[in-house]
């Protein structure tokens, strides 16, 4: 008897459609006829795309199974396919690096997105009125923010300061202004429940107080009484 081992077969090209699949593009490739390739070939696209259906949320998800069809078949099969066949030299061309963006933030518990608040509020110079709600609406932001990072409370004088140093002086929240109350609170656990275990010790002990013989209900009045 001799056994098939996966160390001892082809190496799969594309293992998310798995070694089956793989074998019919094979079988695909060594047809004569044109017309049947492209027959059986179609079959293969559609079983690619009900093993993999998160394909369906890609862009020209149909290009890319006609892609991953020629790659497993090695560049090799023979159809007429509805977009251009891909050559193993575009396969090895690597994307540009994306740089990641290198920014200064000056309190990163605020966040890049307060510094461009701050310069969109100080663009705002003809409005007094929408400037303000502006300034407010940062600071009570920023009292949420450094709040949900430090875990602890934080008095309005930190973040007017803090407020004025982002904005060079130009940002002041006024006097009669008061922010919105922000407080931490800790996530509390709850207690395990340690009663089941002493339930279940209890009935059996229970029940072991009977030797295993079921309680004899007493019918009689007299002794009852």
């Amino acid at each position: 008897m001799s056994f098939e081992y996966n160390t001892t077969r082809n190496e799969l090209i594309l293992a998310e459609y798995g070694r089956n699949v793989q074998n019919m593009v094979k079988y695909i490739i060594e047809l004569p006829d044109l017309e049947e390739r492209n027959k059986y070939a179609q079959a293969v696209i559609d079983l690619m795309g009900f093993l993999n259906p998160h394909l369906r949320d890609v862009a020209d998800f149909k290009h890319k199974l006609w892609d991953h069809l020629h790659i497993i078949s090695g560049y090799k099969i023979d159809v007429d396919a509805p977009y251009p066949k891909p050559t193993p030299e575009a396969a090895l061309i690597k994307p540009d690096h994306i740089g990641y963006p290198q920014q200064r933030i000056k309190y990163k518990h605020y966040g890049k997105t307060v510094e461009v608040m701050i310069e969109k509020a100080k663009a705002v110079i003809d409005e007094p009125e929408k400037r303000a709600a502006m300034v407010q609406g940062i600071a009570n932001f920023m009292k949420m923010a450094y709040v949900t990072w430090n875990k602890d409370s934080v008095a309005d004088e930190t973040i007017i300061k803090n407020l004025r140093e982002l904005s060079n002086g130009e940002l002041e929240l006024a006097e009669n202004i008061n922010l919105n109350k922000v407080e931490f609170k800790p996530v509390v656990a709850r207690p395990a429940n340690n009663n089941r275990g002493r339930n279940n010790n209890n009935s059996k002990n229970r029940q072991g107080s009977n030797n295993g013989r079921p309680q004899q209900r007493n019918n009689n009045p007299k002794q009852r009484n």
